[in-house]
């Protein structure tokens, strides 16, 4: 393309840019100030370390290890990240485990102040994306599937059902799936505590 064609983008050739500009954080203390629509999710911000148990109909029991990185910009919404891997009888680490990423944010009025009512996108590598509805009681969120997304060649999940809760300071929760023709039934329960945040 000459300098001289119209449809040539400005940016085509332009030099490269710096590394993304804006902070993102998991400690309160420090980075962006906290959206005060989050307020009532401010117990939520951190990193999590702990064990979990899992099992489905279809696959034998595990134990698991996992970390949850629950941090934010600014804005309002939180970024969740997840990452688990699979345990021995002598809780050494035997593989990687379920990977997941998504964004909680509240339900906000006609004055832009937030509800008790919550919005969630949750997706795995594996190719299902969900999209949760939730509602926060004190430090309890409760999620439901609304919708299920999955691409062709994903497991056949159909619905979910997520508990978290802050109790005596560990983020402890409880995940039920409906999947491969089973209905919702209980699938992942984990209790992590605080390193970071």
């Amino acid at each position: 393309m000459s300098d001289e064609n119209p449809l040539q983008p400005p940016w085509l050739n332009a030099p490269p840019v710096d590394p993304y500009p804006y902070e993102e954080s998991h400690d309160l203390r420090v980075g962006p100030k906290l959206h005060p629509t989050l307020d009532g999710l401010l117990p939520y911000v951190g990193v999590w370390r702990g064990r979990g148990r899992g099992g489905y109909p279809t696959i034998e029991d595990f134990d698991f290890a996992q970390e949850i990185r629950i941090s934010h910009d600014g804005r309002p919404f939180l970024h969740y990240e997840s990452r688990a891997w699979i345990l021995d009888e002598q809780s050494r680490p035997v593989r990687p485990g379920g990977r997941e990423i998504g964004w909680w944010r509240p339900v906000l009025d006609g004055d832009g102040r937030a509800t008790d009512e919550l919005e969630a996108l949750m997706s795995v590598p594996t190719g299902v994306m969900e999209l949760h509805i939730g509602k926060r009681k004190g430090t309890q969120v409760e999620f439901v599937t609304d919708a299920v997304v999955r691409t062709a060649t994903a497991k056949e999940v159909t619905a979910g059902h997520r508990l978290f809760g802050i109790v005596e300071g560990a983020l402890l929760y409880a995940q039920d799936m409906a999947a491969v023709g089973h209905s919702l039934t209980p699938h992942l329960s984990a209790r992590l505590i605080r390193v970071a945040g």
